[in-house]
């Protein structure tokens, strides 16, 4: 009997526990249908959910009262629900979301290698996505990256066509170009790379400006761009063709093709594209401005869930391409006045496995990239024998660890670098052999202090072969929110550039046909950088429109800069030059872009960037010229 009263008590207890305790469930949706994974929350609470891959939401153990619910996703505008829950009640709320026309709090990866909003990011991110590449119908990443303001895209040869991007007034050895966030474009493919990869396996571009997070490798001192590829997310087929006449006299064309498909936990998609290029002659003298060119670029993406928080992604790309310039194009290499020819055969690829621990706040990566080239090439004048070959292979390894405790997020991590290139032309008794082995240590801390004010700082080391001691470079960025739709940022970062003999500025000494032996001088010690950057950046959206602009100043001191100078002929006529380290020399400039959308009908972007570029001590290019302080 003594029993009873507390079994009474017992389930009394349970009922007022229990009571008040109610349920919301809904459905998401959007002019195209239902929406997954919308991030809905409680406002004043820290509950939440993200919305299934049929648009359907639930949240319960919801106490009785009025309440307001918070709908965000990418790519569509903010929306809040005002409700109220009775005792036990079970609420249901639809929700249509309205499609952003401008991605403005799109997630960014590249500034900390962690999902992050735009706005969020201490570091600023520029973004050209999926419909900027269709918009501008740009074929290739060169030609993608034309837009961004403060980047040029240039073409320093005629005869092959080789290209380089500058980024804050600083050639194309001071950027680091990535592949799904790895370092597999080394010098050689630096030459022809941003050509070769299409935009048909691009989902975005992400472009950092100056030395941005620790994370990133030494080289990264002008800025770094991130290629991030297409990723399977739905059953599709798709076709595109694009063609078109330079100065009515050379057709170039692409065809496109990708095929998509996802099944249960996995998903893959195979891209096709295939490129061609009469050459262009703009002077009618007989030789090209612009090269022959024919390539064939197929590739594979794959993702895999290995449960609940593991992910698995692969990818691999095989690249064919074939360029010739010169004159008498037709004709065999060695029977021309002059020529320049090349024939690429590149696979490269990675794998990628991601592991995340929500009761840990944690997450940990591992990964690995490579690439093998191999390219037979000519480069020379008057029929000379003049063929040779090359084969690089670029290897990298490394895994990374983050601790996201509330407002913090500590990353550690490490990374191997293995470069080996080859290169011969037997004629001009030419030959590079070149090994280069990288190791990187780093630390990075992005402390969110308050709803304003974040801190982004880390210290990585390297170990190079071609340097004698560790070199530490520290690197610092703030993220300010003055006010709604605003972020000012402050940034400072050191970087280095290893001694190496494979570089661009080789290439450069190709252009007129003949050749050049660029030899190390014993003596050469790395060039170093200090940068500084702020920014101010201002988009106001609203139900129709979306108006902004960004001013971005850049400041960057190298010392001990590499130059190449001219110290005369070898006994085969070869042209020699020293590598060697100049003085020191300043680049600074700024950016300003404006930009508006209305209604996703019209868009309209207007940027420059006004730099300057000049070395502390006149440089001596040639010998047969005088000394010059500019770039």
């Amino acid at each position: 009997m003594t029993l009873k009263p507390l079994f009474t008590c017992f389930l009394v207890f349970i009922f007022i526990s229990s009571s008040g305790q109610g349920i919301i469930k809904g459905l998401v949706v959007g002019a195209e249908g239902p929406i997954p994974f919308v991030n809905i929350g409680l406002a004043g609470t820290e509950k939440g959910t993200f919305s299934d891959e049929t648009g359907k939401f639930f949240l319960k153990d919801i106490p009785s009262g009025k309440h307001k619910l918070i709908f965000s996703s990418v790519g569509f505008l903010p929306t809040e629900k005002a409700l109220e829950l009775h005792d036990g009640q079970e609420v249901e709320v639809n929700v249509n979301l309205q499609k952003s026309f401008r991605e403005l709090d799109e997630i960014v990866i590249t500034g900390t290698r962690n999902e992050t909003k735009k706005t969020d990011s201490p570091v600023i991110v520029g973004v050209i996505n999926r419909q900027f590449l269709d918009n501008t119908q740009s074929n290739n990443l060169a030609e993608g990256l034309n837009f961004q303001t403060g980047l040029r895209m240039e073409t320093d040869c005629q005869t092959c066509g080789y290209s380089q991007l500058r980024m804050n007034g600083l050639g194309g050895a001071y950027s680091q170009v990535l592949i799904d966030g790895r370092p597999v474009f080394n010098a050689l493919m630096g030459l022809y790379g941003l050509e070769q990869i299409p935009t048909s396996m691009i989902d975005r571009i992400e472009v950092v400006k100056g030395g941005g997070s620790a994370i990133y490798g030494s080289s990264a001192i002008a800025g770094t761009v991130n290629v991030i590829t297409t990723t399977p997310k739905d059953d599709a087929i798709s076709v595109g063709m694009s063609a078109g006449v330079i100065n009515g006299q050379s057709v170039e064309g692409s065809v496109n093709s990708a095929i998509t498909k996802v099944i249960k936990n996995a998903g893959f998609s195979i891209v096709i594209n295939q490129n061609s290029r009469e050459p262009y002659d703009a002077n009618n003298d007989g030789f090209s401005e612009l090269p022959k060119l024919h390539g064939l670029n197929v590739g594979l993406n794959t993702t895999i869930s290995t449960g609940k928080y593991g992910s698995l992604g692969i990818n691999l790309n095989s690249i064919n391409e074939y360029r010739r310039g010169g004159n008498n194009i037709e004709e065999p290499a060695h029977k021309t006045d002059q020529a320049e020819e090349r024939q690429h055969d590149i696979i490269l690829g990675g794998i990628n496995y991601k592991w995340s621990m929500p009761e840990l706040k944690s997450s940990v990566s591992a990964y690995f990239s490579g690439q093998h080239t191999t390219r037979k090439h000519y480069t020379g004048i008057d029929g000379a024998d003049a063929y040779g070959n090359t084969w690089s292979n670029t290897m990298m390894g490394g895994f990374q660890f983050n601790f996201s405790p509330k407002s913090h997020t500590l990353t550690l991590g490490s990374e191997y670098i293995y470069d080996d290139i080859f290169d011969e032309i037997p004629l001009y008794n030419y030959l590079i052999d070149q090994q280069t082995r990288q190791f990187g240590l780093f630390v990075q801390e992005d402390w969110k202090i308050n709803s304003r004010l974040t801190l982004l700082g880390g210290l990585r080391m390297d170990l190079h072969n071609y340097v004698d001691n560790p070199v530490l470079n520290p690197r610092v960025n703030l993220l300010y929110k003055l006010f709604n739709y605003t972020q000012f940022r402050l940034g400072y970062s050191t970087g280095f550039r290893a001694p190496q003999a494979f570089d661009t500025d080789l290439h450069i000494a190709f252009a007129g046909g003949g050749v050049s032996i660029i030899t190390l001088d014993p003596g050469l010690i790395p060039e170093t950088s200090g940068s500084y950057s702020a920014s101010f950046n201002f988009d106001k959206p609203s139900e129709k429109s979306i108006y902004g602009f960004t001013i971005d100043a850049f400041h960057t001191r190298l010392k001990d800069a590499f130059v190449l100078e001219n110290t005369g002929t070898d006994e085969n006529g070869n042209m020699e030059i020293l590598k060697t380290n100049g003085g020191g020399s300043t680049v600074s400039g700024i950016s300003l872009e404006a930009r508006i959308n209305y209604n996703d009908y019209v868009e309209t972007t207007v940027g420059f960037t006004l730099q300057n570029s000049v070395y502390e001590e006149p440089v001596q290019w040639s010998s047969e010229l005088e000394g010059t302080t500019q770039y």
